[in-house]
C-alpha cells in the first residue's frame, strides 16, 4: 500500500553568521518570519537557550513541524521542516530560511514520506 504523508526537508546550513546562531531571541524572530512568509500555520512553539551559546527552536505547525538546532562555534545549523499532505510546502520555507540565515553552503535533502 502506497501512502503519501507529506514532504520532509532536512537541511544543514554551513557558514552562517555566529550572531544569528548564538541567541534564542534572534532564532525565534527568524523562525516566526519564515513561518509567516511561507504561509504556514503555527499552533505552538518552544525555544531553548544553551549556555554559553547556541539555541534550539521548534514551531509546531498545523501542517507538522519546523525545527532548528544551532552550533554557533561551528557556524552551523541543522534544520528540519515537515509538512503533511498538501497542507503547506517545506521547500519554499527552507529557501526563505536560507535568505535570512545566509549560509555559505547548504546540504538539503527532500524526503517524500
Amino acid at each position: 500500500m502506497k501512502v503519501t504523508a507529506g514532504t520532509h526537508v532536512l537541511g544543514n546550513l554551513f557558514g552562517c553568521s555566529r550572531e544569528l546562531l548564538e541567541k534564542v531571541d534572534v532564532l525565534r524572530v527568524i523562525m516566526r518570519k519564515v513561518v509567516k512568509e511561507a504561509k504556514l500555520k503555527p499552533v505552538g512553539e518552544t525555544f531553548h537557550q544553551f549556555k554559553p551559546h547556541g539555541a534550539t527552536g521548534v514551531i509546531l505547525l498545523a501542517e507538522s513541524h519546523f525545527s532548528i538546532h544551532t552550533w554557533p562555534e561551528d557556524n552551523f545549523a541543522a534544520v528540519d521542516i515537515f509538512c503533511c499532505g498538501n497542507e503547506g510546502d517545506p521547500e519554499p520555507a527552507f529557501d526563505i530560511l536560507c535568505k535570512y540565515m545566509k549560509p555559505k553552503d547548504v546540504n538539503k535533502k527532500v524526503v517524500k514520506r
